[in-house]
């Protein structure tokens, strides 16, 4: 039997139904139903229901951005980095392995080829970068599960969020038997607030950069076929491959749903972060080749998006 923990949230809600697809027996919980964050729930929690796996969806994201996680700076840090490591004390003592939600936001930039070897690049938004991604896609390559995060408390400047992820990961890491699966930037064919493209197309001005994103979905099902396989324990970057710009999901948008309006972009970041964000945002791009060698092969993000817009549905009839 497995435990979802953090089922009414954005992602915990795409574990629920891939688990309910699947069959697989489960038991699902908020915070409302049982205070696992506390030690004493937690651990009886787990000695009363003894499962074979727990997924971990729980974490705290702010309201309707980062940029809350400037201000909620107690509750970013108990969801996100003191939570972590008391689920994988408590795990270690009762042998339960588990899988954790972490994110790719605790990266900047991305690698950048120049005359055959390598460089990082923190900031791939400058024109020049940009015309080359436009070129060569080909000479960008992300970040693996080796590079140390360099968007974090410790290779500042970063958000609040970002550093508590970071932060978190450290903490469970070595801990018992888990995987840290990092999530990038989640969407599908479902409108919603939490969706990057009911994000983009409700902002007044987009953001235009560069990522590496994960479709909801194949994300869910990647992070099960790993413990289903048996995959070893660590951290997998599961993103679906390649990276995206996001004047390129707009114009693909534009292409397939001919909106009745006109997007407009922000000058640069220095307009953007002056009007409309508090908190350094991040845009990288990370590379998903250890989750391929494990056996568990995401479709392109250019396929991902492709279905999503093919299948949207506007919120008023969203599920």
């Amino acid at each position: 039997m497995i435990i979802l923990l953090g089922n009414t949230g954005y992602i915990g809600a795409a574990f629920e139904r891939e688990l309910q697809r699947r069959g697989w027996p489960y038991e699902a919980f908020s915070r409302r139903q049982a205070d696992y964050t506390r030690w004493d729930s937690l651990m009886a929690l787990l000695d009363s229901r003894k499962p074979a796996f727990i997924v971990n969806a729980a974490g705290y994201t702010g309201k309707p951005n980062v940029d809350a996680c400037e201000t909620e700076r107690a509750d970013t840090l108990q969801g996100n980095t003191l939570f972590p490591a008391l689920l994988a004390h408590a795990c270690a003592s009762r042998n339960i392995p588990w899988g954790h939600v972490s994110s790719g936001c605790i990266y900047a930039g991305a690698k950048v080829r120049d005359q055959g070897s390598w460089r990082v690049e923190k900031n791939i938004n400058t024109k020049a970068l940009r015309e080359l991604f436009d070129r060569d896609p080909v000479d960008f390559a992300g970040f693996t599960e080796e590079d140390v995060p360099n968007f974090s408390f410790r290779q500042p400047p970063c958000s609040f969020y970002s550093g508590t992820k970071a932060l978190g990961e450290e903490s469970i890491r070595g801990v018992g038997q888990n995987y840290i699966w990092r999530l990038r930037i989640p969407f599908d064919h479902w409108d919603g607030s939490r969706n990057y493209l009911s994000k983009i197309i409700r902002y007044s001005k987009v953001y235009d950069n560069i990522n590496s994103v994960s479709h909801r979905g194949d994300f869910v099902k990647a992070c099960l076929d790993l413990w289903e396989r048996r995959a070893p324990f660590g951290i997998y970057n599961v993103t679906n491959p390649g990276a995206v710009s996001t004047r390129q999901v707009v114009e693909q948008w534009c292409r397939s749903l001919a909106p009745d309006r006109k997007f407009e972009y922000w000058n640069d970041d220095a307009e953007f972060y002056q009007v409309a964000a508090k908190a350094p945002r991040s845009n990288c791009i990370m590379d998903a080749t250890k989750l391929a060698r494990a056996g568990v092969v995401m479709r392109p993000v250019e396929a991902a998006l492709d279905e999503a817009i093919a299948l949207w549905r506007p919120e008023t009839v969203a599920a």
